[in-house]
């Protein structure tokens, strides 16, 4: 076995602690990711993990030996993609998939531009609002907007996006404006999904989490549907910043609530981690990341 092989066999057992994670990242059988670490351990003279029953844990000498492999790795892949990166033509198909909103608003546009540069790469892009698994369904790359859980994905941070609450001008002419959140109680709320007649908002009070129970006058699937009854004046929503920001400009619907915002959300390109990122891959993210940091930025 080659050691540049075994030490990307290594890094991926490493870094999910798991062979039959380890394996599933690099789209082989635990057993042959088995005999890698084996060999690998046999060479060494020195044993880089320990067995318990919860999986693998790295020995100190395995915690060094992490490290130093995946700075070796990115210098191979550093130099292999200068040889052979000019003559790379991104050809082929591409699967993306992003929230419905998001990929309808920042995607659309960036793949219009990208097919542009790339005419002979095709794109199927799938819009769910749901967390979709990349390996299991399929896909290249996935915009995700929420924390990032450990896994075996190479991500980009492009930007952050808050969640607020938004109301018409002439709803709050109407039903006066809620001060704190608590208020929400004694208005019209609507939720943009299918709950148990129950929609539960969180807010920042200082620094406790404020969470109201809220009974909506209307529930629909999908945030437009919501935006819509909202700047008809049904009622308030409580939705991402980048979902509204053209009627917040337009005057429509108003951001309320503001000192109260919860956190930050951050938004990423999540993409499957190989040793050399294909030609497709990484031309999309190449093009897509500055632009959506740039036009996150400026919500």
């Amino acid at each position: 076995m080659d050691d540049i092989h075994l030490m990307t066999v290594f890094v991926a057992v490493g870094e999910e602690q798991s062979l039959a994670g380890g394996a599933r990242r690099l789209d082989i059988s635990a057993a042959a990711a088995m005999r890698a670490i084996n060999h690998l351990e046999s060479k060494m003279g020195v044993a880089f993990f320990q067995r318990n029953t919860r999986g693998l844990a790295l020995t100190e000498s395995g915690q060094r030996y992490l490290e130093d492999s995946r700075a070796v790795l990115q210098l191979v892949e550093r130099a292999e993609a200068s040889v052979i990166g000019a003559n790379i033509v991104a050809r082929g198909q591409l699967r993306i998939t992003a929230p419905t909103v998001f990929g309808r608003l920042f995607i659309i546009p960036l793949i219009k531009e990208y097919l542009a540069l790339y005419p002979e790469m095709e794109i199927s892009a799938i819009f769910l609002d749901r967390t979709v698994n990349l390996i299991d369904e399929g896909f290249d790359v996935a915009i995700r907007i929420a924390e990032l859980p450990d896994s075996g994905m190479k991500a980009l941070k492009v930007g952050q996006v808050r969640r607020l609450s938004y109301a018409s001008p002439a709803y709050l002419e109407k039903h006066g404006e809620p001060v704190h959140p608590m208020d929400l109680q004694k208005h019209r709320i609507v939720a943009a999904e299918v709950s148990a007649q129950v929609a539960v908002w969180k807010f920042r009070a200082k620094d406790s989490a404020v969470s109201v129970k809220l009974r909506p006058v209307l529930e629909v699937i999908g945030s437009d549907a919501a935006i819509d009854a909202a700047v008809r004046g049904i009622g308030i929503v409580n939705l991402p910043c980048y979902q509204v920001a053209d009627k917040v400009r337009s005057g429509e619907l108003r951001a309320i609530l503001v000192d109260y915002a919860s956190g930050s959300l951050p938004i990423h390109l999540l993409h499957r981690e190989s040793r050399f990122g294909s030609s497709r891959v990484r031309s999309f993210i190449d093009l897509v990341g500055p632009r959506l940091r740039k036009e996150i930025a400026a919500l």
